[in-house]
């Protein structure tokens, strides 16, 4: 009786995660349903100021630091600090872009919904904590690099205008990476904006067709 009870409390334990996820990823489709304009839309004068401000967010050391190359050494911005350095114990990411290699990032970054604080801990995030994939490197790229970079499919994940605004809310259904960027604990430094200009930004841009600065 106690062993079947268990397995009844561990199945519906399962169940309620896997609707909630679904949950998760119907709200986020409603969302990105609602944020998606017209493509044409937004002038190109507008599009290129939706990029100025993109720009902004995506060089800035709290969303470039994990955008590193191939050599997999993170970059970090300790709490109180605001110029960005190579992270600190000699972290490597490895080919695995986790650290399975040497010590996983998941040694020190908790996997969690909690808040970033207190702010000396490490940041944590609702996935699973990692580098971004190489072809996504933007640390120490100008902004007109990344800027051709990110509305290329070849170097985004195969993503197209609507595709970039649909990552932004899945991550957020996720309280992945993005979002907490600008939740990142007392005394860390946060891009400009809110995530929320930011995703209106990247539809923006999308609509006046994703142009770059010459």
């Amino acid at each position: 009786m106690k062993t079947s009870l268990i397995a009844l409390v561990l199945a519906g334990a399962a169940v309620a995660a896997l609707t909630a996820i679904v949950a998760a990823k119907d709200d986020a489709a409603k969302l990105v349903a609602r944020d998606l304009l017209p493509h044409g839309s937004v002038s190109r004068a507008e599009g290129l100021q939706a990029w100025k401000r993109i720009e902004a967010v995506v060089t800035h050391p709290r969303c470039a630091n994990c955008h590193v190359d191939a050599k997999a050494i993170p970059i970090w911005t300790p709490a109180g600090e605001t110029k960005p350095r190579v992270h600190g114990m000699n972290i490597h990411g490895g080919e695995s872009r986790i650290g399975a290699e040497a010590i996983p990032c998941s040694t020190c970054h908790m996997t969690s919904t909690q808040a970033n604080e207190p702010a000396p801990a490490p940041p944590r995030a609702g996935i699973d904590w990692q580098l971004a994939p190489v072809a996504f490197i933007w640390f120490g790229k100008s902004g007109k690099e990344i800027c051709a970079q990110m509305k290329d499919p070849k170097r985004n994940g195969g993503r197209d205008a609507a595709g970039l605004v649909e990552h932004l809310r899945h991550d957020a259904s996720l309280n992945g990476f993005i979002p907490r960027g600008w939740a990142p604990g007392e005394g860390r430094s946060m891009p400009p904006g809110t995530f929320e200009d930011h995703v209106k930004d990247m539809a923006r841009w999308g609509a006046a067709g994703q142009p770059c600065p010459n």
